[in-house]
């Protein structure tokens, strides 16, 4: 067997995902050495999170790439709204929030090959489609020294004097480190699957809580992305039933007449997200940093994991972009800091999300499927206020610690 092929550079990110495309590119602006494997032969991956929050557009405002995002095809969202048995109720309102009162609603591989484009503009960038990292390369003393990987032409290894894991929540390099992970479950999983959009529908995306069922519509102007809830590890016995059965279950919350459900042929037009929330107790080892889903998996419930990973990506090029554009030796205790900076955030949002999980999703797939829930009172309440319609907006959209581009040349 041929020896594998072998690769110097500073930084290694693993996964093509936000998290390493962005990251890629601040590293690369910044005049670093840095070369990011995707294990796909593009970006071209349905139902991955596609919202765009304001915390992301003011990041490519800051690096000049906003208005390159906003001549991809999208939607602009003001408005987040709640479809109750009594009517349609706006839970979350962005209009007024500043720089950005909107979220966008793009696909994400327009998003990550605009990223990619952008970072190949600098020669000391590299992106490797089809090149997965399989393993960890350690030096006699421990410390991670580069990743193994494997392409279409066969076993690869690449020597690096840092590796940033942005593999995902199924992390490969997160498997090969060993690092603890605090697990927190969920009580759901989510069937995603698309539906056709017709002029006459209504214009907005929404939620819509029912006995026993939870549907999110997601308007993408030329067809609707839904998100069915069922609860956790129920998905094989669902399948294994007729395709109809599937279809009667959501028809009943749709706002159009049911036999736009007959747009899904089979199960195939289904797809199953295994909803997980946790995180690792430590980020880093000597030589190794883990960043956005690989290391903080989050529920899909504010739509917030591009966001959160984008976060991650920029306070990583902040605090270590300086040293690796130097020559020097790379401090390891500096990647402690990036944890330090994005823990506070993660946990936050991620302890939302566990209560929104445990006392609304939980009690809804627990009930007998039926109607529509009426409006909770406080709801009702609570939407007749700008401020409050804000405060979901302000906490999922902005985020929390929000960061700010530092490294690199300026837009």
């Amino acid at each position: 067997m041929d020896a594998p092929r072998r690769v110097k550079v500073r930084c290694c990110i693993a996964g093509g995902g936000p998290a390493g495309m962005m990251l890629g590119l601040l590293l690369a602006r910044g005049g670093v050495d840095v070369v990011v494997l995707e294990k796909h032969a593009d970006f071209l991956r349905d139902f991955r999170g596609d919202t765009v929050h304001p915390s992301t557009l003011d990041i490519l405002r800051q690096i000049g790439l906003l208005d390159a995002f906003l001549r991809i095809p999208h939607r602009r969202e003001q408005t987040i709204a709640g479809r109750f048995a009594e009517g349609t109720l706006a839970l979350g309102d962005f209009r007024g929030l500043q720089p950005f009162d909107y979220m966008a609603l793009a696909p994400q591989w327009d998003f990550l090959d605009l990223l990619a484009d952008a970072a190949r503009a600098y020669p000391n960038f590299s992106l490797r489609m089809r090149c997965e990292a399989t393993g960890l390369i350690r030096d006699d003393d421990g410390r991670v020294s580069g990743v193994r990987a494997r392409n279409p032409d066969g076993e690869l290894e690449i020597a690096a004097d840092l590796v940033i894991a942005c593999d995902g929540r199924g992390s490969t390099l997160r498997d090969a480190a060993g690092l603890a992970v605090e697990t927190f479950g969920s009580p759901m999983d989510v069937l995603w699957f698309r539906l056709p959009r017709e002029a006459s529908d209504p214009d907005q995306t929404q939620g819509v809580p029912a006995r026993g069922r939870l549907l999110v519509m997601l308007d993408r102007n030329d067809y609707w992305q839904c998100a069915y809830v069922i609860g956790k590890g129920s998905d094989a016995a669902l399948r294994a039933r007729p395709l109809q059965t599937f279809r009667d279950l959501v028809a009943p919350l749709l706002p159009f007449e049911p036999a736009r459900m007959e747009a899904l042929h089979d199960w195939n037009d289904v797809k199953t997200l295994e909803v997980r929330i946790d995180r690792l107790q430590r980020w880093n080892i000597p030589g190794l940093l883990f960043i956005g889903d690989a290391a903080h998996a989050m529920s899909p419930i504010g739509g917030v994991g591009i966001n959160l990973a984008i976060q991650d990506a920029v306070a990583t090029a902040n605090l270590l972009g300086p040293m690796l554009a130097g020559a020097d030796a790379i401090d390891d205790v500096r990647l402690a800091r990036v944890q330090q900076r994005r823990l506070w955030p993660t946990r936050v949002i991620q302890a939302i999300q566990r209560i929104v999980q445990a006392r609304v999703i939980a009690s809804l797939l627990d009930a007998t499927p039926g109607g529509l829930l009426p409006t909770p009172g406080v709801l009702r309440l609570a939407s007749r206020f700008l401020a409050f319609r804000h405060i979901p907006a302000r906490l999922f959209g902005y985020g929390i610690r929000r960061e700010r581009v530092q490294f690199g040349p300026r837009a």
